[in-house]
């Protein structure tokens, strides 16, 4: 799946990529830009482009204006977007839920992690990625992840095969 990472003004205003982030994605070209709204920004849209896809997965540092304005303006060029409302946050539960429902009203689809994750592996017999995504899950999902690691105390853990 491809990613576009972006920053805003890094040297200058919010710092540099999230390390964890950055570790995962240690190839991935960050596009830094200076605008508020990263649709307005030439080299951020290009990268999207780039990508072919019409449908996106976006998340960001402040769901009131590194989420919200960009997903309004993809909205309004036509592209489906999905809103990943728990791995962004507001300056408060109240701005963070008021965004989220703006883009609502506008057409984008709220999701969570857990759902982007587990719409990704779709199949637990994908052997290829099952013990990766477990792991993310049983280290970071919560009880749905402790559900897994019960269920493998019992039944023991998965063969790949």
């Amino acid at each position: 799946m491809p990613v576009v990472l972006s920053t805003v003004a890094a040297e200058t205003f919010s710092g540099p990529l999230m390390p964890r982030l950055a570790e995962v994605f240690p190839e991935q070209q960050v596009v830094d830009r200076t605008t508020m709204n990263a649709w307005e920004d030439e080299n951020f849209v290009e990268a999207v482009k780039a990508t072919g896809r019409k449908k996106l997965v976006i998340a960001g540092l402040w769901t009131e204006v590194c989420v919200v304005l960009p997903a309004l303006s993809a909205i309004a060029q036509g592209y489906e977007v999905y809103v990943v409302t728990d791995a962004s946050g507001g300056v408060s539960p109240h701005a963070h839920e008021h965004a989220v429902q703006r883009m609502i009203q506008a057409g984008a689809v709220p999701v969570t992690w857990v759902q982007v994750l587990l719409e990704l592996q779709r199949d637990w017999a994908r052997t290829e990625t099952y013990a990766a995504v477990g792991d993310v899950v049983k280290e970071h999902g919560g009880t749905y992840g402790l559900g897994m690691v019960d269920a493998q105390a019992v039944i023991g853990a998965h063969a790949a095969g």
